[in-house]
């Protein structure tokens, strides 16, 4: 049974969780990877979510204040062994609807072309790609989304 905590970036399970993402995009994004990390720092982030299944993590996401009325998704992660299982699903629907409690219209995001499955997950949930945003804008390697909330 899949449960999810809603925390903030202290949580010892979102930064471990955090540490195998980053490990795991370091292989995928090769040399690129050194230009995301400044963007990926995950101190003081007040609106994180943690899944477990009983008392392993298996998974993670959060959310931060983007503009107004727009919040952006971070460090979503879910491990390669626990994948095509729903949990990343469940951690974006929990992530949107507290954004939505928040006062947010709309999530904004941005992934990688070298994560197909991160994107054919934002695609199943709705978001439809936008121009890339921010420090992103030039970046080739980049793909950006959006989704509209319904409160």
């Amino acid at each position: 049974m899949l449960t999810l905590k809603r925390t903030d970036s202290n949580d010892p399970d979102f930064q471990r969780l955090v540490q195998l993402l980053d490990a795991e995009l370091a292989v995928r994004d090769g040399a690129e990877h050194a230009f995301y990390a400044p963007f990926n720092k995950i101190t003081l982030l007040q609106t994180v979510v943690v899944a477990y299944e009983l008392t392993e993590p298996v998974g993670c996401g959060a959310i931060r204040a983007y503009q107004d009325g727009v919040m952006e998704v971070k460090r979503m992660f879910v491990p390669e062994a626990k994948r095509g299982h729903g949990i990343a699903s469940e951690i974006l629907r929990e992530l949107e609807g507290w954004a939505a409690a928040l006062g947010a219209q709309k999530c904004i995001l941005e992934t990688g072309k070298k994560q197909p499955e991160a994107i054919a997950l934002y695609e199943k949930r709705g978001y439809d790609k936008i121009a890339n945003y921010g420090q992103y804008q030039s970046v080739e390697n980049s793909v950006c989304f959006a989704k509209t909330l319904s409160n």
